[in-house]
């Protein structure tokens, strides 16, 4: 597997009942990484991501560390197959497995600190209530005019740029709906997304001010290989940036069209998605048509994946 390669880990909306299960009952490595789940936390994590309710599932505080836990386990299989990672990368709350999967802080240390981050975007919301819609169709200079327009209506501000053509907007309820009715005359489409909150956008600065008390109780190590940071696209090495970047993301656009790119300026020639769902493959191949991308989330795809390689 001599292919220079990335391993990429979804965020919020990737989610679905069963996923890591079958990695689980299979019996490899992710089994014995998703049986430090419930512990490490002191709640049932794994009967959720299982079994369900699909609406527990949902809800902000079950689904990132739900995802963190099923992100790796995917990487656990993959490296197990002898995928050997030159970077990686994570879109929003899939940064944090992405830095633990290059040595940054340990599992379970990642998992607790992921539960804080839920909790604190859950409070976030609940005390402003925020929005989020995705944007198609539209350059994202013509989706920033917009957002300023519409913020006469309410705050609003582009939270995610994930594609060409793909830039998701967050702010309050009124804002966004503007968007959405300016964006139609422009030839766009505008899709709600089923969130708590404004995430990325001004509205959770408070969340990232309290994610970094959590950040005394990790053990904080240089990156073992080159993690571009959501906010800026760039790799950070010393402990003290990362932690800035990681309470600079609550609040700030996810810039994937420009990490995508970034890994492609360091040599990146195959993408893989670890975890449930295909999101971030299909992102990558509208940022970089020609590239190569999968994605591994079981059993199945692990041994597509490897036939191909």
């Amino acid at each position: 597997m001599g292919v220079k390669t990335a391993v990429l880990f979804p965020g919020q909306g990737s989610q679905c009942v069963g996923m890591a299960k079958a990695f689980y009952d299979a019996g490899g490595p992710a089994r014995g990484l998703l049986e430090r789940v419930n512990p490490a936390l002191g709640r049932d994590l794994l009967g959720l991501m299982f079994d369900g309710p699909e609406e527990a599932l949902k809800d902000t505080v079950n689904t990132q560390p739900v995802l963190y836990a099923a992100g790796l386990a995917a990487w656990a299989e993959l490296r197990a197959a002898g995928l050997e990672a030159a970077a990686f990368a994570g879109h929003s709350l899939g940064e944090y497995a992405a830095l633990e999967a290059a040595g940054v802080f340990g599992f379970e240390e990642g998992l607790r600190l992921v539960q804080a981050r839920a909790e604190a975007f859950a409070e976030a919301g609940r005390t402003a209530p925020g929005a989020m819609a995705a944007v198609l169709k539209l350059d994202d200079a013509v989706v920033e005019e917009l957002c300023r327009e519409a913020s006469a209506a309410g705050p609003v501000a582009p939270a995610n740029y994930n594609a060409p053509g793909q830039v998701v907007v967050s702010g309050s309820p009124e804002g966004v709906a503007k968007v959405a009715e300016l964006c139609r005359p422009k030839g766009g489409r505008c899709l709600p997304l089923a969130v708590s909150g404004a995430f990325h956008s001004p509205a959770m600065v408070p969340a990232g001010e309290r994610l970094r008390l959590a950040f005394p109780k990790l053990v904080w190590g240089p990156p073992r290989v080159p993690v571009p940071a959501n906010v800026d696209a760039q790799p950070h090495g010393a402990p003290e940036s990362i932690q800035a970047k990681l309470v600079a993301q609550a609040s700030s656009p996810v810039r994937w069209t420009r990490t995508v790119l970034a890994l492609q300026a360091m040599g990146i020639e195959r993408y893989v998605e670890a975890g449930p769902g295909r999101v971030l493959a299909g992102l990558v191949q509208k940022v970089i048509p020609q590239a190569r991308a999968a994605s591994v989330g079981d059993p199945e795809t692990l041994a597509a994946f490897l036939r191909e390689a």
